[in-house]
C-alpha cells in the first residue's frame, strides 16, 4: 500500500511508519517450527472439516441449476484455482503482518477501513449460516420423525451408523445412485445449461461449500511447521477431498432426483428410507455442534467491533459484559429462529451469503496481495512483481462481480418470490 493510504488507515495499535516497514520488509523466516503445533494431517483435516458442511446438501440442485454435470465440475475445477491461491495468499500475508486470525490479517495488511467492513461482513455472514442451520433442522426433523413411525409400525430399527456426518451423507447419495430403489424418482436425463449464464446459479453454492478461508489463518499458525509450500500443499489435499465429497454428492444426487431435486438432497428421498434417516439424524447433529461455534464467531466479532467503537477495554466491567452478551446471545436466537421460519428452503440463504462467501475468497485475500506488492519498496519492477499484482486485481475483479451477480439476483428472486 501507498504511505498516504497508511497514514489514513493507521490503527490504534501501530503507527504508519511501523506497519510500513513491516511490510515493505517482513522479516519471515523460510520455514518456521512451532513446538507442540499442529501436524500437516491434522491441518489438512482441519481445513477439510472447516470446509465441508451445510451447503453439501444443496450441491445437487446446484448442478441442476446449473445446466448439469459437466458445467458443474468445470466450474468447481475453475474456482478451486483461486479458492487455493487465496489459502497461500492468506497464510504469506499472515506471516508478513504477524497476525492470527482472518480480520486481523485484513486489519493489518489493507487497513482499519477494510478490517472493519470485513468484520462486519463475518458477522453478517455466520448469522446468515446459523439461519440456513435453523432450516435444515426443521426440514430433516420432519422427514426423521416420519421415518422413526414408520420403522415404530414395521419393526426395523437402523443397524448400524457406518460412517459420520457429512461423508455418510455423501456416501448414501453416491449407494442410492448406484443401486436406486424403485421408491426413488429418476428422471436425470443429462441437459446442458440454457444459457452460458446459468452457469453462474452454481457459483454461490460453490463459493458457500468451499469457504474456510476465514478459519485458514488460525490453522496456519497453529502449524508445527510454518512455511508456504508446505501450507500449500496441505491446502490443496485439504480442497482435493473437499472436491471428492463434493462432486460425489452433486453428481450423483443430480443424476437420482435430474431437475426434481430438492434444495436439500436430503428432502427428494423417502422418509421411510432407514439409512437417508440415520444421514438426518447425523446432519442434525452436525449442525446443533456447529452452531454454537459459529454464534460464538459472530458474537466476537460483534464484541470487537462494540469495544473498539466505544473504546472501552475487554473485562472492565464483568457484570455489565455479562449482561450484553446474554442479550447479543438471546438476539442472536430469536432473529435466527424467526427468519428461518419464513424462509423456504436453504437455497435461498446460500444464494445470498454465498455472495459474502465470495469475498472472503476472492476480494480481500485480492486486497491483501495488491496492498502488500504495492508495500514492496522497488526501483524497477520485476515480472513477478506484476504478476502477482495483476492476479490480485483479478481477484478483486471476479470476486466482485460474483457477490454483485449473486447478491443481486437472490434479493430479485425473493422480492419477487
Amino acid at each position: 500500500m501507498s504511505l498516504g493510504n497508511v497514514a489514513i488507515n493507521a490503527d490504534y495499535s501501530w503507527d504508519a511508519g511501523e506497519r510500513a516497514r513491516l511490510l515493505q520488509s517482513p522479516i519471515v523466516p523460510e520455514s518456521r517450527r512451532l513446538a507442540g503445533g499442529t501436524s500437516a494431517i491434522g491441518a489438512v483435516f482441519i481445513v477439510v472439516n472447516a470446509a465441508l458442511g451445510a451447503g453439501l446438501l444443496n450441491f445437487p440442485a446446484a448442478f441442476s441449476a446449473a445446466g448439469g454435470v459437466t458445467a458443474g465440475i468445470v466450474l468447481q475445477l475453475v474456482l478451486l484455482v483461486f479458492i487455493i491461491s487465496g489459502l497461500v495468499i492468506l497464510a504469506h500475508c499472515a506471516d508478513a503482518c504477524s497476525e492470527q486470525t482472518y480480520q486481523e490479517v485484513v486489519r493489518g495488511i489493507c487497513g482499519r477501513v477494510t478490517g472493519v467492513l470485513c468484520e462486519v461482513l463475518i458477522a453478517v455472514y455466520t448469522f446468515g449460516t446459523c439461519i440456513a442451520f435453523f432450516i435444515i433442522i426443521g426440514d430433516q426433523l420432519e422427514k426423521l420423525l416420519g421415518a422413526m413411525m414408520h420403522s415404530l409400525a414395521d419393526g426395523h430399527v437402523p443397524c448400524s451408523l457406518s460412517v459420520l456426518g457429512t461423508c455418510y451423507v455423501t456416501v448414501i447419495v453416491i449407494y442410492r445412485c448406484v443401486q436406486p430403489t424403485s421408491e426413488v424418482p429418476s428422471d436425470s436425463a443429462t441437459r446442458s445449461a440454457s444459457s452460458w449464464i446459468a452457469v453462474f446459479n452454481a457459483v454461490p453454492t460453490i463459493c458457500f461449500g468451499y469457504q474456510c478461508h476465514v478459519s485458514s489463518v488460525p490453522v496456519y499458525g497453529s502449524m508445527q511447521r510454518q512455511d508456504i509450500r508446505h501450507w500449500a500443499m496441505i491446502v490443496t489435499a485439504a480442497m482435493f477431498i473437499a472436491l471428492c465429497v463434493y462432486t460425489g454428492t452433486g453428481v450423483c444426487g443430480y443424476l437420482l432426483f435430474g431437475s426434481g431435486v430438492d434444495q436439500d438432497v436430503l428432502l427428494s428421498f423417502p422418509s421411510d428410507d432407514v439409512p437417508v434417516a440415520v444421514a438426518r439424524a447425523f446432519i442434525i447433529l452436525c449442525v446443533l455442534t456447529s452452531y454454537p461455534i459459529l454464534h460464538y464467531c459472530g458474537r466476537a466479532v460483534l464484541e470487537g467491533l462494540w469495544l473498539r467503537f466505544t473504546a472501552q477495554e475487554a473485562g472492565e466491567d464483568p457484570a455489565r459484559e455479562r449482561r450484553r452478551r446474554i442479550f447479543q446471545t438471546l438476539t442472536w436466537f430469536v432473529l435466527t429462529l424467526l427468519l428461518a421460519l419464513f424462509i423456504p428452503d436453504i437455497g435461498r440463504v446460500i444464494a445470498l451469503i454465498g455472495g459474502l462467501a465470495a469475498c472472503f475468497i476472492f476480494i480481500f485475500p485480492g486486497l491483501c496481495l495488491i496492498n502488500l506488492k504495492l508495500s514492496e519498496i522497488q526501483e524497477q519492477k520485476s515480472r513477478s512483481w506484476w504478476a502477482l499484482l495483476i492476479y490480485g486485481v483479478t481477484m478483486v475483479t471476479l470476486g466482485a462481480f460474483i457477490f454483485g451477480q449473486t447478491t443481486t439476483k437472490a434479493i430479485a428472486v425473493d422480492l419477487m418470490g
